[in-house]
Order: C-alpha cells, then structure tokens, then sequence
C-alpha cells in the first residue's frame, strides 16, 4: 500500500501548517528541516527524509558541519535539497552573530566574555580553525569583523601583515581575536601563543590595542587576557 504524503495528512499534523498555528519553536528539529526540504524522495515523506537525515548526524550541530556533497551522500538527498539545507543553516548561524556590528561596546572582561559567548554558536560545527578579527572604534564599540584565515592556523598563514590590513583600511583603535578549536579543547596551543605575542607586538608598533584573543572550544572558551598570556 503506497504511503500518503504530508498532503494528505490532517493539517494539524503538518509542519508548515503548524509553523504558522503554533510558531517555529514547537516544531521538533526534523519538522524544521521537512519544511527546508519541502518535498520528499522515493516514497518518503520530507519528514520521513528529515528524521532519516537527523539519525545519520545525530544532532544539528553534527549537521551543520556536513559538506554538501556528504550530504548528498544520503539516498533522496540531492544537490537541491543539499544546497537549501546548507543555505538555512547558515542563516541561523549568521543571525545569531549579526548584531555585532550594531557598535557593541567592550568595556571590560564580562563584556569580552558576552561577545565571546555570542559567537560560540558561529563556531559550533566548523571542521577548521577559523581565526577571526573584531575591529573596535576609539570608544570601545565594535563595528565590524572580518574572516582573516581558515584552515590549521601557522604563523604564515596568521600574520600580522593580514591581520592589521584590515584594522588598517578601517581606522580600527583596538582590536579582538577570536579563534575556534575543532577538538573542543580551547586550551591554547604553543602556537597560539607565539602567534599572538606576535599581533600583540605589531599591534603596539601601529597603535592598536590587542584588547584579548579568545579560543572557542565545546560549549567554553579560553581568554588570552584572563589567562595572562599576551
């Protein structure tokens, strides 16, 4: 017997349906993600591909770090479905760090921290380090970042001629690193720690202030300046 498709369920059973009733955040993970599919695939409903697709990675964290092409990996996913997965997630991920270039203020360490915090979601997922520069103004407010590097960081591939570009170009005072570990461990390593005691350096010859450098880990971070270490 063929199975019916979400069409032919109740209304009150459909996602999109019970989105717009009941609101986005009463729908479970697989259900966002049906709406995101829109369709299913060899008589699958999109729920039915959703959940398959939830059980393969686990958890949306997990998912959100799969290559289109793993993606496509699944049966019934294909470029299309792949690419719009990849598309949603990434809105949630930039909506979540967005607000940090409406001149948030960095006062002191609590306010490091709430930033640091704001962009662990930004970092959730990533397979590669991603070494990150926040530009701040003469009154501490930030107003921009920027993606200096992603990949295994090195001093050549971190180097304070790239970094301070951008600081440069944007008459930065001050500046923020912030850094991810894919291990989950933010412990810094001996790396690290020369790469920053090198931006510190060169940052105090063109007068911009290093104001910390923070690793992010699994659920943590790790702050340069709390810790002692620039």
């Amino acid at each position: 017997m063929e199975k019916a498709g979400i069409n032919h369920w109740p209304e009150e059973e459909r996602p999109r349906e019970r989105l717009i009733k009941e609101g986005a955040d009463h729908l479970s993970p697989a259900q966002l993600l049906a709406i995101v599919l829109r369709t299913g695939s060899e008589g699958k409903s999109a729920l039915e591909l959703a959940m398959e697709i939830i059980r393969h990675y686990g958890d949306l964290k997990a998912l959100s770090g799969a290559t289109v092409h793993e993606l496509c990996a699944i049966k019934g996913v294909g470029l299309a479905k792949a690419a719009a997965i990849k598309a949603a997630l990434e809105i949630g991920k930039r909506a979540v760090t967005q607000p940090l270039g409406k001149r948030r203020r960095v006062l002191s360490s609590k306010d490091v921290y709430d930033v640091s915090r704001h962009y662990i979601q930004y970092f959730h997922g990533l397979k590669k380090e991603v070494f990150r520069l926040l530009m701040l103004d003469g009154k501490n407010r930030i107003f921009a970042d920027y993606t200096v590097s992603e990949g295994c960081l090195t001093s050549s591939i971190v180097h304070p001629r790239e970094v301070y570009i951008q600081a440069i170009r944007n008459s930065a005072a001050s500046v923020i690193f912030l850094h991810n570990h894919p291990s989950g461990d933010p412990s810094p390593s001996p790396e690290d720690i020369e790469i920053t005691k090198r931006l510190v350096a060169a940052g105090e010859l063109l007068g911009i202030k290093v104001l910390d450098h923070v690793i992010m880990g699994e659920g943590g971070y790790l702050s340069f300046a709390d810790k002692g270490l620039q």
